[in-house]
């Protein structure tokens, strides 16, 4: 009886999991993501790109 609670709670959250990937794909939301992160992203390397030449220099 507790193997069969397990492997429905683990196929419940295998369903769950499946719809949630299809929400991210049907909104295109890991692209839209991406998109919102680029400019973090481009501060966050230019910020470093800055620290290696200023150690650089000395």
């Amino acid at each position: 009886m507790i193997a069969l609670k397990i492997i429905l709670i683990i196929l419940a959250v295998i369903f769950v999991l499946f719809l949630l990937s299809l929400l991210i794909y049907f909104f295109n939301l890991d692209m839209k993501f991406a998109a919102a992160m680029t400019p973090v992203m481009n501060r966050y390397y230019d910020w470093q790109k800055h620290k290696r030449e200023k150690k650089g220099k000395k």
